[in-house]
Parts: C-alpha cells; sequence; structure tokens
C-alpha cells in the first residue's frame, strides 16, 4: 500500500525544518524503499526482463545523452564548496569509498577505493587519462599526484568544481592535469586529443541515452590498448528513471529524491552495459555490496553534523548571495542530512545486497 501524498508532503515540510526525528526518517525511508521495490516487481522473471528490455529500448531512443544537466550543478555541484567539502573526507570523494573491515577512517577508504581505480583500470604512468565527471577532483588530484608523467584531463559541468581543483592543484604544484567546464551532450575533443585511458566515477547515473554516450567516448580513445572505466551505483537486475512529474490535476506527485537531488538520474542495473556495447566491448565487470556505500554515507552525515554551525551559516550565506531568501539555505542543510540518510537506507537495504 503506497504512503498517501498529503502525509508525505506533511513530511517533507518538516524534513526541511529539521524537527522530524532521525529514526522516523529513516523508518518512513525504508518504507518507501520498500514501495520502490513493488513497484518495479511485475510479478515474475518473464515479465519483468521483459520491461527491461522495453526500458533499454525507450533509453536508445532518447535524443539527448542527458536530460536536465543544469539540475544536477543546482541540486550538488554548485552547492557551495566549501559546505560540501564539510561533510566529505580529505580527498573530497563524493562517490562510494571501500571499507574492506569496517573499521577503516573515511581517508583510508577513499584511499583504497582511489586504488582499486588504479588497479582494475590498468593505470601507468605515462598516459594520458581522462576524469568524466570529475567532481571536485578527487581521482584527477589522486592521478595527477601517483602518476608525475601522466597528462590527465578532468571533465565536469560545473565551474565551481573547476575552480576548487584549480586551486588545489596550484597549492599542490600540479602541472600535469587540466580541468575543463563542459556539458557532455555538446562537448567534443579534438582530433588530436586522445586518452589512453578513460575513467568515469558515479557520472553514468545522471546520463540516460547509454548508446550515443558510449559511441562518443569511443572517439576519445586511442585506437589500441585503451580502457574505459566505469564506476556506477546500481540496482542488482532493474534499471529506472528518478521522475519528478505531476499529476493532470496538478497536485504534487513528486518524487522527493528527483526533485531535490537527482533530477533526470538513472538508477542502472548491474547488467546494463552488457546491452550497450555497439561501440565498445565490455571486457570485465565487478561487484561490490552497497554496505561500503552505506557506510561512506554515514560518515559524510557525521560530518555534516560536527561541523552542523558552520555548514547551515554556509548554506545561509550562499542563499543570500545568489538572491534568494537565506531560509533556502536552512532548507538545504537539512536536505543534505536526509539525502545523505536516505542514500544510506537505500544501499544498505537487504544487507546491501539490492
Amino acid at each position: 500500500m503506497a504512503i498517501p501524498d498529503w502525509i508525505l508532503q506533511l513530511g517533507y515540510d518538516g524534513l526541511d525544518r529539521g524537527v522530524v526525528p532521525d529514526f522516523i526518517v529513516r523508518l518512513a525511508i525504508r518504507a518507501l524503499l520498500r514501495q520502490r521495490l513493488r513497484e518495479i516487481d511485475h510479478g515474475s522473471l518473464e515479465v519483468n526482463h521483459a520491461m527491461k528490455m522495453a526500458w533499454i529500448e525507450g533509453v536508445k531512443r532518447r535524443t539527448t545523452i542527458a536530460d536536465v544537466p543544469e539540475k544536477a550543478n543546482e541540486q550538488h555541484y554548485e552547492v557551495s564548496t566549501k559546505f560540501i567539502l564539510s561533510t566529505l573526507g580529505p580527498w573530497a570523494k563524493y562517490s562510494s569509498c571501500l571499507f574492506p573491515t569496517g573499521n577503516e577512517t573515511l581517508e583510508e577508504a577513499e584511499v583504497l577505493m582511489l586504488e582499486s581505480y588504479c588497479q582494475k583500470a590498468q593505470l601507468q604512468d605515462g598516459q594520458d587519462v581522462l576524469d568524466l565527471g570529475c567532481g571536485w577532483g578527487s581521482l584527477s588530484l589522486y592521478l595527477a599526484q601517483k602518476y608525475p608523467k601522466s597528462r590527465i584531463t578532468g571533465l565536469s559541468n560545473s565551474s565551481t568544481q573547476k575552480a576548487h581543483i584549480d586551486a588545489t592543484a596550484k597549492s599542490l604544484g600540479l602541472t600535469n592535469l587540466n580541468i575543463i567546464t563542459a556539458d557532455v551532450n555538446t562537448h567534443d575533443f579534438q582530433e588530436t586529443t586522445r586518452f589512453d585511458r578513460i575513467l568515469s566515477i558515479e557520472m553514468f547515473e545522471h546520463m540516460k541515452n547509454y548508446q550515443v554516450l558510449l559511441q562518443k567516448i569511443s572517439t576519445w580513445l586511442k585506437f589500441t590498448d585503451s580502457l574505459l572505466f566505469i564506476h556506477i551505483f546500481c540496482h542488482r537486475m532493474t534499471p529506472y528513471h528518478f521522475e519528478d512529474t505531476e499529476d493532470k490535476e496538478g497536485g504534487d506527485k513528486t518524487n522527493w529524491m528527483a526533485k531535490n537531488f537527482f533530477s533526470g538520474g538513472t538508477m542502472p542495473s548491474h547488467d546494463l552495459l552488457l546491452y550497450f556495447q555497439d561501440d565498445l566491448t565490455l571486457v570485465r565487470s565487478w561487484y561490490l555490496s552497497g554496505a561500503h556505500y552505506s557506510k561512506t554515507l554515514e560518515a559524510w552525515l557525521k560530518l555534516q553534523d560536527q561541523n552542523g554551525e558552520a555548514g547551515l551559516q554556509e548554506l545561509q550565506a550562499d542563499a543570500k548571495a545568489k538572491g534568494q531568501d537565506p531560509i533556502e539555505g536552512v532548507k538545504a542543510f537539512y536536505r543534505f542530512r536526509v539525502f545523505y540518510m536516505a542514500c544510506s537506507e537505500l544501499f544498505n537495504f537487504n544487507r546491501g545486497e539490492e
């Protein structure tokens, strides 16, 4: 049974004011996760597979690689850098970290995941490397330091992310790192610019037409011995869209996650890239339990709370600088808390196996 919209709206208003206890928020999140699983389960393997194939064909018919890239900036990537960094580990890795024992510090978990990328992507010093969707530069900066003879390029949709990475690179004396601000829908590299390795960390979840995207990426790789490495979060079986829509009567049927944090977003399935091999061939895949991401998010939530007073003031100041009422900064602060909790519960659902 679905949770009535009016109850959800009352809850969302309370979340924006930070007055709903965390244990209630988490119970509600788990109920919504169970509701989502009911929605994507059509009753049999036969029907579920047919629905997946229809979903894939629909994605291939889309006219754009990414639907609303500007929303990703608004919701994540051009939120106050100072605030975001106050919630992340020292490498500013805004994606899942690796906790093999469960007792690692956040910094240790960041480095362990970054090292796993180097191993899986078979990186070597002296290569031309593209970090596609480079975020606040955790991977780009790590690779530029680890491989001083390599030429590292980072591509991000956000000008504020570039400003942060450029300033950090300058402070570290790095000269082998170039950050580009561009929309993957329209950006292309000159024919003289090709890469030995392309790594993309949790960017594909903002994309839609994987066929067009992978075709474009294939033209950026060198002709021999080149590799693309992709880190995605995913559902174990079923891809779905995060939809932000209204019903015909004008009532708000909006999915909270889509509206506030993931407009135009996609939940891939673990096998999804098998269906997009026209231009690139899948050589190897790996699976990690969602428990790693849950631990990452709980660490971010803890840091947000530890730095809460300064973070709240920063978001209020950021809202005012953008011509908004400072109350929007308060809403943003509490929405990020809920976002971190919601994602932690999502990835830890069914013991991290969902």
